[in-house]
């Protein structure tokens, strides 16, 4: 602590304080008498030389401190000393008791003289050490600051700079001693200043330094933002006072600006990753358009919105890798927003143009906005003229509109590149990306990202990023889109494959259930069908293709319609799985050589894909309740009779279709009135956790309650059964048993004489007036007469007439002869051959079809009240047969 100044003719008086340069030098003094001896020693000295006053006075100088080769020297020196000569110079020193020399001391030598005239002298000697180490400090000090690339400043303790570096003059101008006296106010911002003024005093009270204090602003003459690290420190005295501050200051701009882009990078990847993971989860269009902006908004942009083309909405296929012309319309399926609705509320009102509103209403309209991560705007604002800005906003979320042709929206269409979107003033928006959805070289619609004013504007990393989203969501768009394609050509498909409906037989209740293992395509190789055959009787048919998806269900629509195709033959069931594996075999026959190799390169033929499957074929006959079964290697029918248990027919089971080598086995079955009989396929009763057997006593038990309506029981089962569904396709098909009441059927046996045709008219005209069909009566008795004419003429054996009344009629004329009945067409002079002719002209089907004991030719028609009945003949149709 400095004493108080005190004045005295002008002069100021003030003791030195602490850390003066003498605390750093140390000069130690004493003195030499007239004889040459030491008489009065200093403090210093005994610290400079290590010797306490009491040892060294009265010692000679030169025989205590100067070693022996120079003590002759020595002598001579202080005698010139003595003779009142002063010297200054460089003096070797040793420790008393020490041989060699131990320092150096500079030291200056004043001749004195006592009260009597003798002569003595005054040393002053300064360790040449200390001088060493204050010229190291000083040249230190001046690297740190002439030489340092850094900005270095010197803070006093009022905070203002007391010493510049050169460098830090280069930076921010006029020389190093310019610079004295300024305070951080002169360089910086008001509020980076005043940051920087706190971290000083902190460091000036505290002596806590401060490292990588981030400080921003501008060099003056500049314009560019600069960062720079500052470290500050406490400076001390050599008594440790402290003097004030140093601060060290580094240009970090470049560090900053990498950290910055390593981190939008860092952002952008985890952006990229977080897309990869999110996009694409549904394979539905509107829903793929969302996920895009849940993770667009706000981690990318404040406002971001989607259109896609109508047609594609629509379902129109658009040519590959040509976009869709500047007129065409879109729709705005997704806007997300991460602005309150105050500030989107009246927004811009560059819009795009409004396909189904005529433009003066269009102009009439304003818009409103809406916040939210995915949420409709309000109705569609202003038309912009041509080359308007495109807006994320006003366009209502499911409105159809379209983009003006010189529009930066409409551009980005057009040539699939992104366009940057230029703001209004005084727009709430400041920067716009408009960028094409492109996948597989084909435009799918355009995402606008939008941000605000106070966010950072998009820059050419941001527009690459918005670009690889962009393409990300339009892959799975336009996957979605060939999914949805697919899946409806696939639903299509195994629509056409299945019975249309709820599927009508004649004495039979039917109810079924068909549930695709594969979700995705909901198609498989699983069907049933009711096939309606002559004579009021039922082809029903369960069968099973080995495999799942798209190509078991086209080798499945192979197998029906050959199934259908055999039905309309008549054969006996037997013979129908016999022809079916024939033409499984046939599906899996070899490929051709040449096909082979134009698919494959050079490789040889191959065989295609073999078609396995099983299947059961049953004709049920509503007059006497008979139903005739064949099987091959498909699960046994289920029986369930009124008051008894379910139980399994055994139908020998047979070999799979497409196996071949095994003929199959007919059982024929009476099934009692209101049974019923369950066909269905593996995928009801087995799963990988649970064995077949245990599948089947579940299944009879659900069937316990058979009673119920149909459609119950089918939901009964299934809501029962562990189906594990999505395992295995699942076919079901349940009829309950309604016989032919005996009213219903009129059965004649009739010999073969010519009144035999006679007779059969008077018993189809006296059944008929029972039934009330007297409307029928004319054309059935020409129609008889012609049928019994012909079993009479050529056929064999008796003769059997039977008519049957249930949604139709049904007229049979059965004999024992094998030719079936050729329909052709008579020449103008014959005067026969127009009997079938007429048959088919006045009846709504007629057929033949071969019996164990001969042939029947039957026809139909449909009862004046139902759905088939046969429009009457025209003339023109009467003179065509002759």
């Amino acid at each position: 602590m400095s004493e108080i100044p005190e004045t005295a003719n002008g002069v100021m008086w003030q003791s030195s304080p602490p850390g003066s340069i003498y605390d750093y030098i140390r000069v130690a003094s004493f003195s030499i008498g007239p004889d040459g001896l030491v008489d009065q020693w200093s403090l210093r000295a005994a610290e400079l030389f290590g010797i306490p006053a009491d040892d060294v006075r009265g010692m000679d100088p030169v025989e205590a401190f100067i070693p022996a080769e120079l003590r002759p020297r020595g002598h001579r020196k202080v005698a010139e000393i003595l003779d009142g000569k002063e010297w200054t110079g460089l003096v070797p020193f040793r420790i008393p008791g020490e041989r060699y020399a131990h320092g150096l001391a500079e030291v200056y030598v004043m001749p004195t003289e006592t009260e009597h005239g003798e002569r003595g002298a005054l040393c002053i000697a300064v360790d040449v050490r200390a001088l060493r180490r204050i010229e190291t400090d000083l040249a230190s000090s001046q690297a740190i600051f002439g030489q340092s690339p850094f900005g270095f400043l010197l803070f006093g303790t009022d905070l203002t700079v007391q010493r510049a570096n050169q460098r830090f003059a280069t930076v921010f101008g006029g020389s190093a001693d310019d610079h004295r006296g300024r305070t951080v106010h002169d360089y910086l911002p008001r509020a980076e200043a005043d940051r920087m003024t706190a971290a000083l005093r902190q460091v000036l009270e505290t002596g806590e330094a401060v490292t990588d204090l981030q400080i921003a602003g501008a060099v003056p003459g500049g314009t560019d933002r600069r960062h720079w690290s500052i470290n500050l420190y406490r400076v001390h005295s050599g008594a440790g006072r402290p003097i004030g501050v140093a601060g060290l200051g580094i240009d970090v701009t470049r560090r900053d600006n990498a950290a910055r882009e390593a981190a939008s990078a860092r952002r952008n990847l985890a952006l990229l990753n977080e897309a990869g993971a999110r996009i694409g989860n549904s394979l539905d269009l509107e829903t793929t358009a969302r996920e895009l902006l849940d993770v667009a908004v706000p981690g990318f942009c404040d406002l971001a919105s989607v259109d896609l083309y109508q047609g594609l909405l629509t379902g129109d296929e658009a040519p590959p890798g040509q976009p869709a012309g500047p007129t065409a319309e879109l729709r705005r399926v997704a806007f997300a927003s991460a602005v309150s609705d105050a500030l989107l509320t009246g927004g811009t009102a560059n819009t795009p143009v409004p396909a189904h509103v005529p433009a003066p209403a269009a102009a009439a309209a304003t818009g409103t906005g809406a916040t939210g991560a995915t949420a409709a705007t309000g109705a569609t604002a202003a038309t912009p003229p041509d080359g308007a800005c495109c807006d994320t906003g006003p366009t209502q979320v499911g409105a159809v509109h379209r983009y003006p042709f010189n529009s930066p929206c409409a551009k980005a269409l057009r040539t699939g590149r992104p366009q940057v979107v230029a703001a209004p003033d005084g727009d709430l928006v400041q920067s716009t990306l408009a960028v094409p959805m492109v996948a597989h070289d084909t435009v799918v619609g355009l995402v606008q990202f939008s941000r605000t004013k106070g966010s950072e504007p998009f820059g050419e990393r941001d527009r690459a990023l918005a670009v690889e989203l962009a393409a990300r969501a339009a892959v799975c768009i336009d996957n979605a889109r060939l999914y949805r394609r697919e899946h409806e050509r696939a639903l299509i498909l195994q629509r056409s494959l299945l019975p249309p409906g709820d599927p009508e037989a004649a004495g039979l209740d039917i109810a079924c259930r068909y549930l695709p293992g594969n979700a995705a395509t909901e198609v498989g190789g699983d069907w049933f069908d009711v096939i309606e055959l002559p004579g009021h009787r039922t082809a029903l048919v369960v069968g099973d293709v080995m495999g799942r998806g798209l190509r078991a269900a086209v080798a499945m629509g192979e197998l029906r319609t050959a199934v259908r195709t055999l039905a309309q033959l008549d054969l006996e069931p037997a013979e129908v799985l016999s022809h079916l594996d024939e033409i499984a075999r046939g599906l899996g026959a070899p490929i051709g050589a040449q096909s082979s190799r134009s698919a494959r390169g050079s490789r040889g033929p191959e065989l295609s894909e073999v078609y396995l499957a099983t299947c059961v074929y049953a004709v049920y006959d509503a007059v006497t309740r008979r139903c005739t079964f064949a099987n091959a290697g498909h699960l046994p029918p289920v029986l369930v009779e009124p008051g008894e248990e379910a139980l399994l027919l055994d139908v020998p089971p047979g070999m799979p279709l497409g196996v071949g080598g095994e003929p199959f086995e007919e059982v024929e079955v009476e099934l009692p009135e209101g049974a019923l009989l369950a066909l269905y396929t593996d995928g009801l009763v087995e799963s990988r956790d649970h064995p077949l057997e245990e599948g089947l006593q579940a299944f009879r038990r659900a069937l316990a309650d058979a009673g119920r309506p149909l459609e119950d029981v089918c939901d009964h089962v299934l809501g029962t059964l562990d189906t594990r569904h999505g395992q295995d396709d699942i076919a079901l098909l349940m009829a309950r048993i309604r016989g032919l009441p005996a009213e219903a059927v009129g059965d004649w046996r009739l010999p073969r004489e010519p009144r035999s045709v006679g007779r059969a008219r008077e018993l189809a005209r006296g059944r008929l007036t029972d039934w009330g069909l007297e409307s029928l009566i004319d054309t059935v008795e020409l129609l008889v007469s012609e049928l019994v004419t012909n079993a009479l003429r050529y056929g064999e054996g008796e003769i059997r007439l039977r008519l049957l009344r249930d949604r139709t009629l049904v007229c049979e004329v059965w004999d024992a002869g094998l030719v079936q009945p050729r329909r052709r067409r008579a020449r103008d002079t014959d005067e026969g051959g127009r009997g079938l002719q007429l048959v088919g002209l006045l009846s709504a089907g007629w057929g033949s079809r071969r019996t164990p004991r001969g042939k029947t030719v039957w026809f139909e028609l449909g009862l004046p009240h139902g759905d088939g009945s046969a429009g009457e003949p025209t003339v023109d149709q009467l003179l065509s047969m002759f």
